[in-house]
């Protein structure tokens, strides 16, 4: 006998509400696909009763001290880390994540970013004052920008929520924030913990679809829209929010080339490639899934890659995988018609299966034989796909590199220092790794250029995002 789904709810202005007119969605368990919760589907009422808190609200925490807004994003911090196991169980649940690699790889980064930005909120200052003109001296206000709506993925769902609220809170702006349709119940629970730390009104979740989104983006009041996901998404907000001239703040995933020349330590590069292909379903913006390799090694390289896919383990049962199932039944369909779709000259050499009937899980996969122009490297396949072109020299790898219309994240691998530091001038992409790949801190910025949007997540430039800069002019 099968429980009842558990009932999410909206949370605005400090209370939980069901959606206005009563709407749900179901939220389905990627592990076993059964319906396990059910979410409001926010409409316009919903939308704008949040948008008001918000508004609302704004006044009083930009007003209040850098040190309090400071006090409380590490009260935030502390009181998830007291819950990390209920909110990680719910994440997990959610994602079909391996739960215990997730304690280990994004627990703490995410602890750690909430408190990083906690001491941005110390960290607003403009120029100091200067007379720049005969009797009149200048200085510069950075201020919160507003209200913001901010929508967030499915892959990360409690890391996105983070780099998203957490910069704009330290700034003094307030948000709404909207999950994904597929994962919300991690974010609802973000807000419950939050909740009694924040004044009522400064952080609202509403849950829904892409409509409910839309709605956000659309509405009057927020003076910022930022949103991580699909190009086509990030294109329909960009359009959206020049209506009424709103800021944007776009991150649209990636298609990370990864070069690897004929002195790179092999076996190296290929267990470390593997883990970040294939880390959380590839279900990452940064994943290692485009390689690009010397002639000289590439027959080598892929027979290692292939070997080590094969022993890749996911699945249900799976004690020890790396990752779990895609997040839902559309992105399975996603994944594997690329594969599906392969031009003839393409080899799969490891995985290109579903595993199992239940439960939306993909096998480790390499394809090798491919062409710049194909389908599957032209285009994000975000799923546990690794793809293997040769090239020539260091020409053609930074051709094929920059040859498609993402420009986010890449690597080089190489024990050659000049060459790395050529690469990464050339490589036209936001971040340039050298003999590694995805490792994030706090301190450095994250985005991207091309359709991989703009605007920047981490770092004090992602800090910055959040705040607006005032002149102030006056006679002496």
């Amino acid at each position: 006998m099968t429980s009842e789904p558990r009932r999410l709810r909206n949370y605005i202005n400090g209370e939980f509400r069901d959606a206005a007119d009563g709407r749900t969605m179901d939220v389905i368990d990627p592990a076993t696909e059964e319906v396990y919760a059910t979410a409001p589907l926010s409409g316009a009422a919903d939308v704008d009763a949040a948008v008001q808190a918000a508004a609302a609200a704004f006044p009083g925490w930009r007003d209040a001290t850098p040190g309090a807004r400071q006090l409380a994003l590490l009260k935030i911090a502390d009181a998830l880390e007291a819950r990390a196991d209920e909110l990680l169980e719910t994440e997990c649940r959610d994602t079909g994540k391996p739960l215990q690699l997730t304690r280990e790889e994004e627990l703490p980064m995410m602890l750690d970013q909430i408190r990083f930005f906690a001491g941005a909120a110390r960290m607003l200052e403009g120029k100091s004052a200067g007379e720049y003109m005969d009797g009149l001296t200048s200085y510069v206000r950075r201020e919160p920008i507003g209200v913001c709506a901010q929508v967030t993925p499915w892959n990360y769902p409690v890391m996105m929520a983070i780099w998203k609220f957490a910069p704009a809170l330290a700034a003094g702006n307030t948000v709404v924030l909207k999950p994904s349709d597929t994962t919300p119940a991690a974010t609802v629970l973000l807000a419950e913990i939050m909740g009694g730390i924040l004044p009522k009104g400064v952080f609202n979740v509403v849950c829904g679809d892409r409509d409910t989104g839309r709605l956000m983006v659309e509405h009057p009041t927020p003076a910022m829209a930022s949103i991580t996901g699909s190009v086509r998404a990030g294109t329909e907000v960009a359009g959206s929010a020049a209506k009424d001239l709103k800021r944007v703040h776009l991150e649209l995933g990636g298609k990370a080339p990864v070069i690897v020349f004929d002195d790179a330590d092999i076996p190296k590069a290929v267990e470390d490639i593997a883990v970040a292909g294939y880390f959380n379903a590839g279900q990452d913006c940064t994943a290692a899934t485009r390689v690009l390799v010397h002639e000289s090694v590439h027959d080598e390289f892929v027979a290692a890659l292939a070997k080590t896919a094969a022993e890749t383990k996911t699945g249900p049962g799976e004690a020890d995988a790396l990752y779990g199932p895609l997040n839902n039944a559309a992105q399975l369909e996603r994944v594997a018609g690329f594969v599906d779709r392969l031009p003839a000259h393409a080899r799969v050499e490891a995985g290109g299966r579903r595993i199992g009937d239940k439960g939306y899980y993909y096998a480790a996969t390499v394809v090798s034989g491919l062409g710049q122009d194909d389908e599957i490297i032209q285009n994000e396949v975000f799923g546990p796909v690794i793809t293997v072109q040769s090239f020539t020299d260091e020409e053609q790898a930074v051709a094929f590199a920059n040859g498609v219309q993402y420009a986010l994240a890449s690597s080089v691998w190489t024990k050659d220092h000049g060459r790395a530091m050529r690469l990464s001038k050339a490589l036209d992409f936001g971040c340039v790794w050298i003999n590694t790949h995805i490792p994030l801190v706090a301190e450095m910025p994250h985005g991207g250029f091309k359709k991989s949007g703009y605007g920047k997540d981490l770092s004090s430039y992602g800090f910055d995002d959040y705040t607006r800069i005032k002149h102030v002019m006056t006679a002496l």
